[in-house]
């Protein structure tokens, strides 16, 4: 590789490019397929985090509406017990103070019924989300279980062609040089149509189609260094020949037209 001509260097990349550009092609079969199939997923976890949370929650307020049963018990037990010990007061200051401590349970069993509801009402709105959830789950498991199949379908079309490509490509990779491959590697990821190394097509860069002047042409066509288009960065490999040819043809000039003599 160290002893590669411009030429031969300019062939590999022509050939990598030729390569890179049908897997590119393969891909865009798939469309967005790919990307749908992981929004799906990724949504459907999502839900499904929600989901968990829910019922974590769920959960939690269970517990609650049982420890307030559990303070409604210990309550209504204090204030059975007070109200024995009202019947043997001696007097009425502990006649009263024991009045206002059967008052403070009655409070506590109130306060404890109302926790009760409220959580109630919480359960039956997370199990409603819960349900809608679990809808959308459905909903979704079906349109991912269509894309998936449908991406399927085109993957094994063309797994064999795509597993020839990439050993293609490696072996291809392995014949240019490391500086080199990187800068057409980053132009690639760069450009939008994916084309790193082009010709020069009717006097321009295909791909970008900026005008190349004659100069530049001539020291592309002698291939004795690698030359980049300056607006697109892009490898200029070779000449379309015939393309350059069409243009410096003269054009026949339209017939003249003679005057009718008149009579």
């Amino acid at each position: 590789m160290e002893n590669q001509t411009v030429a031969q260097k300019l062939e590999a990349l022509v050939k990598l490019q030729s390569i890179d550009s049908k897997l590119d092609e393969l891909k865009k079969l798939r469309g967005d397929l790919p990307n749908e199939v992981q929004d799906l997923e990724d949504e459907m976890e999502g839900y499904r985090v929600r989901q968990s949370r829910f019922e974590a929650e769920q959960k939690e307020l269970e517990d609650n509406i049982k420890k307030n049963k559990e303070g409604i018990k210990e309550a209504e037990k204090l204030i059975k017990k007070y109200t024995d010990q009202q019947k043997n007061v001696k007097n009425n200051r502990e006649f009263d103070a024991i009045t206002k401590e059967i008052e403070l349970q009655e409070l506590e069993v109130q306060i404890c019924e109302k926790r009760i509801k409220e959580a109630k009402e919480k359960i039956e709105a997370k199990k409603a989300e819960v349900a809608n959830i679990d809808n959308t789950i459905n909903d979704r498991q079906q349109d991912l279980e269509t894309k998936k199949n449908e991406l399927t379908g085109i993957l094994g079309e063309n797994q064999e062609e795509e597993k020839k490509l990439l050993a293609d490509r490696e072996k291809a990779t392995k014949k240019i040089e490391d500086k080199l491959l990187k800068h057409y590697d980053r132009l690639r990821s760069s450009l939008t149509n994916g084309l790193a190394v082009v010709r020069v097509v009717r006097g321009a860069a295909e791909g970008c189609n900026i005008i190349i002047p004659p100069q530049k042409i001539a020291e592309i066509r002698e291939k004795k260094k690698i030359v980049i288009d300056e607006h697109s960065g892009r490898i200029l490999a070779d000449v379309d020949v015939e393309s350059m040819e069409e243009e410096t043809k003269p054009k026949k000039a339209a017939p003249v037209k003679r005057a009718k003599k008149v009579g």
